[in-house]
């Protein structure tokens, strides 16, 4: 599957033609065990997932709680080996390797967690926090350690006179986040994962930090996975957006195409969900909330798994499993049996159509969205 074409020049060593991330087909399963260690069954978390990444390209991946976003991105760093697929990460296949061989790949590939706090050890001081990888992955003597973390407090916006002394517990949570940007970057990485990086920041911080992380892109060339909720903010600094429910890809495309003509129900009711103002009159829109509940990951429906909650759902919904399926510009693709029109080209006739043909119902049909 092609994405769209990064929007900065790719890294030194890496043709912009050629993706330096490359996932196909991967699943990530894990069993859930009951009372007594009894097997209850088994947790489909990942299922088939294929996407490219290119350099300076950031990837955003939304959906709903439990819809597999983390998952994913520990299962591409290999924090969880996946139980199948392929991980290629700048030409190097990623599943299976080595300890040796995957530590010195991971060096390259860094993870921004949502809890700045949690992933910084309180005892230590933001100098030796910072300076980890370097001890790690380097031999550099202690006084180029100590000017290379200067660099890397002052390129993330803090004073290294004023914070490299201090530890987690006496920063606020956006200058603890910048200390965990800053160590990620140390090592010079091509591609970071930002695991609902800004969610637990205030608005005014959060600016700061996607501020921050645009600079970083500029300037080093980074690629981003950026795993959110909020799908104002993935709209604001995607170049590519992924949309996850239970596990699969139900859509990926440009960001602004996937915005602007969403083709997969679930999309569609994902955007319904956001307040906002109606651009013509100026009136606030109330959010519409997505009818139904989830369902459960050990026990996903037959066919397409969001069928139970969708309006357009008929009978070939709960026996045929849909595939990802180009929709519109290249790149832009959805998993649905009957995806949803470009507004602009929606017709009167097309209109008619859908008002004559009838969903089929099924027995766990859901009413519309």
């Amino acid at each position: 599957m092609t994405l769209a074409e990064p929007h900065i020049d790719a890294g030194a060593g890496q043709s912009r033609d050629e993706p330096i991330l490359t996932v196909e087909h991967l699943v990530q399963e894990f069993v859930s065990r009951g009372p007594g260690g009894v097997k209850a069954g088994v947790v489909h978390a990942v299922s088939d997932v294929s996407f490219e990444l290119y350099a300076g390209q950031t990837l955003g991946v939304v959906g709903e709680t439990g819809s597999g976003k983390s998952t994913l991105a520990r299962a591409v760093i290999q924090a969880d080996p996946p139980k199948s697929g392929s991980v290629v990460f700048r030409g190097r296949e990623m599943v299976g390797m080595k300890k040796r061989q995957l530590r010195a790949a991971r060096a390259e590939m860094q993870m921004v967690y949502q809890d700045p706090f949690g992933s910084l050890n309180p005892r230590w001081r933001v100098e030796d926090v910072v300076a980890e990888p370097l001890l790690g992955h380097g031999r550099m003597s202690s006084a180029d350690r100590r000017v290379r973390v200067r660099e890397l407090l002052d390129l993330v916006g803090l004073n290294p006179d004023q914070y490299m002394r201090r530890r987690p517990m006496e920063l606020s949570g956006g200058q603890a986040q910048r200390v965990a940007i800053a160590r990620a970057i140390a090592l010079n990485p091509a591609l970071i994962i930002c695991d609902e990086a800004i969610s637990s920041l205030d608005v005014l911080i959060q600016a700061q930090v996607l501020n921050l992380f645009e600079k970083l892109r500029r300037e080093l060339g980074l690629a981003y996975i950026f795993i959110a909720h909020d799908l104002a903010t993935v709209k604001q600094i995607s170049d590519v957006v992924a949309v996850m429910h239970l596990g699969q890809l139900a859509e990926i495309g440009p960001s602004e195409e996937l915005y602007r003509a969403p083709r997969h129900p679930y999309t569609r009711a994902l955007l319904d969900s956001i307040p906002g103002l109606d651009p013509e009159t100026g009136v606030a829109r109330r959010p519409v909330p997505m009818k139904g509940e989830p369902p459960s990951p050990l026990h996903p429906p037959s066919g397409c798994r969001f069928r139970t909650r969708c309006p357009r759902a008929q009978e070939v919904c709960a026996t045929v499993e849909p595939k990802l399926a180009q929709v519109g510009v290249p790149g832009h693709r959805a998993a649905c049996h009957f995806p949803l029109e470009d507004p602009a080209t929606i017709s009167v006739e097309s209109l008619r159509a859908s008002a004559r043909r009838a969903p089929a119902a099924t027995e766990t049909a859901a009413p519309p969205v």
